[in-house]
């Protein structure tokens, strides 16, 4: 039997690789540009860490525990959300211009994506390339002479990443309203190989619930008419009463 449900694959989500994007390049803007002695380096670089790593462990933990999951994926969002705005601090208290979201700067830092999957020459989409291949097609921006320009394209990316995991969050949210916790998805599984085994058929001729979708398990009739007769009834009851009779 394999897994109930999937886990990892991280490295292929763009979150994560934006993500990995805006930890090297903090990284480096704050070996660059924030005094060393400062609190805020060790603040800008963990959070930066925080918001890659949790969008990894969310993903790990994703086999086992939807609640996990999201907790971890809302703790890399609200660590991005400090660290957009540090860096938004850092231009207001040294009065350097923060790009608007329709400048054409932000536009340029945004639409790179859209520009290297529309360009024919280019071998595959972004999830093809290597981190250092990605943060290439940025480098003009993130290893820039002038601070104004980091920070800028950092607020660009940050922006980016944070709409992709409030996405990723309401989906999260909208699947386990929708399938349960793994502990309901197991306990639904047990059900259906306990009724496989009494069927002495295969998981194949389970049929699925016909009002959700759950599996079904083998139950017998206690009362009424029907009483010691067996049918299907839906895993998912008492929330769910749907029954295929036999």
């Amino acid at each position: 039997m394999g897994k109930l449900r999937p886990s990892g694959g991280y490295r292929k989500l763009a979150t994560f690789q934006t993500a990995t994007i805006i930890y090297d390049a903090t990284v480096w803007f704050c070996e660059k540009f924030v005094d060393s002695r400062s609190r805020t380096v060790d603040q800008m670089v963990q959070a930066a860490r925080s918001g890659r790593q949790n969008i990894a462990e969310g993903s790990r933990a994703s086999a086992t525990s939807s609640q996990t999951e999201l907790r971890l994926v809302n703790v890399a969002r609200s660590s991005l959300e400090e660290l957009l705005l540090d860096y938004e601090d850092y231009l207001r208290h040294r009065h350097l211009r923060k790009w608007e979201p329709d400048d054409p700067e932000s536009m340029e830092v945004r639409n790179v994506p859209r520009q290297f999957r529309n360009d024919p020459s280019n071998p595959s989409d972004l999830t093809g390339l290597s981190d250092q291949q990605r943060y290439t097609l940025y480098a003009k921006w993130l290893d820039h002479e002038k601070p104004v320009i980091r920070a800028n394209a950092l607020i660009c990316l940050i922006n980016q990443t944070n709409y992709l995991l409030d996405q990723q969050i309401a989906a999260l949210e909208a699947q386990f309203v929708e399938e349960g916790g793994y502990s309901e998805q197991l306990a639904t599984a047990r059900l259906a190989e306990r009724s496989r085994k009494k069927a002495g058929g295969s998981a194949e001729q389970i049929p699925p619930c016909p009002k959700c979708g759950k599996a079904m398990v083998l139950r017998t009739a206690r009362n009424g008419e029907n009483a010691g007769k067996q049918f299907w009834g839906c895993s998912g009851y008492p929330e769910c009463n749907g029954v295929v009779n036999i």
